[in-house]
């Protein structure tokens, strides 16, 4: 296309801001050769033999087997047709290769994409295991998050994990947060409390939306599972709890520091409590004013000039969309440079 001209590739692809190696790699990448075609080989099934075989197995008593199966069945009979690898070829020869028997075809899951730009907008909850004070016995902990602000605004801790005790937490918690009807959304992983009746009824009159993550995808549901590290990563945190009397003090002292106490690395090195209750923009002010201080005390200790205090993200999303990579970038860039060398 344009091999032999490199001085209109070259302006091409200065105009656009495309290196002219991206240009030439897609353009040898479109421009593949032509297959060889082999010789039919001696041993090959003649045409009227593959339609017979074709027929063969698409008769009713095969339409579920596979060809391994039919080839069995076959043979029983005192027939043989071809090989099983032979089956396989003529099924794609014919665009039939696919699973022939009879099997239960799951629902093709939406990958849930939530966003939040604010406190109590979207929540993230989800119940994990505490061990008890013998092998086999556990503590449940519910655990409610706002995503944004990574505040915990409700926690528990029971003997059993049930939608009952769930109901009573999500309701109890969306009273204390004042939450009105459709602002906020609730997601979780598919726990059965998660998707009992029970709580899905409850949500709804509440008038609170409803997500849940994808079967068999574990991080659908990410703040939940880091905030369960963090809290199981505590120095503090115990082996084994004597009690549920002795779970629930530690999730009182937990909690309290978590929410008060934890800069959190995901906005802007702040405390959860100061991002949910309104006092980030007083917190980053102050922090400025600290930074501008030392900057005019010692400005050659800058050497990337005036300092900021981090931004509090815009959004935060649980599964964002997928941004357009650079590869199909370049695809479309360089089709720009197929019309401008048609124009020339």
């Amino acid at each position: 296309m344009f091999a032999e001209d490199n001085g209109d590739v070259g302006a091409a692809c200065s105009v656009l801001g495309l290196n002219r190696a991206s240009f030439y790699r897609f353009t040898s990448a479109t421009e593949k050769p032509q297959p060889v075609k082999r010789a039919i080989s001696k041993r090959a099934l003649s045409i009227e033999e593959r339609h017979r075989v074709l027929a063969v197995m698409n008769e009713d008593r095969f339409a579920d087997q596979a060809p391994r199966a039919i080839y069995a069945k076959l043979l029983d009979e005192g027939i043989y047709l071809c090989s099983v690898r032979t089956m396989y070829r003529i099924l794609a020869a014919n665009n039939q290769v696919r699973e022939r028997r009879n099997q239960l075809r799951h629902p093709n899951y939406k990958k849930p994409e939530l966003i939040a730009t604010a406190p109590n907008q979207v929540w993230s909850w989800d119940i994990t295991k505490l061990k008890g004070p013998v092998k086999w016995s556990y503590f449940y902990l519910y655990v409610i998050m706002d995503i944004y602000s990574r505040h915990v605004v409700g926690w528990m801790v029971a003997t059993r994990e049930t939608a009952k005790l769930a109901k009573q937490l999500i309701r109890e918690t969306c009273h204390r947060q004042e939450i009105g009807e459709n602002e906020l959304v609730i997601h979780s992983d598919r726990g059965s409390p998660m998707t009992s009746k029970t709580v899905a009824l409850l949500l709804a009159d509440l008038g609170v939306i409803k997500s849940v993550s994808r079967p068999h995808v574990s991080d659908d549901n990410p703040f939940s599972e880091s905030q369960f590290k963090t809290m199981k990563y505590r120095p503090t945190f115990p082996k084994r709890f004597g009690s549920i009397q002795d779970a629930r003090a530690f999730g009182q002292t937990f909690f309290d520091w978590y929410n008060n106490e934890h800069y959190h690395s995901g906005i802007a090195l702040m405390t959860p409590a100061q991002v949910h209750y309104g006092g980030a923009s007083e917190c980053s002010r102050k922090r400025q004013d600290v930074l501008d201080g030392a900057h005019m005390e010692h400005p050659e200790r800058f050497v990337r000039g005036q300092p900021k205090v981090l931004e509090l993200p815009e959004a935060v999303w649980i599964n964002p969309p997928k941004p357009v990579t650079r590869d199909e970038t370049v695809c479309a860039t360089a089709s720009s440079v197929e019309v401008i060398g048609a124009v020339r």
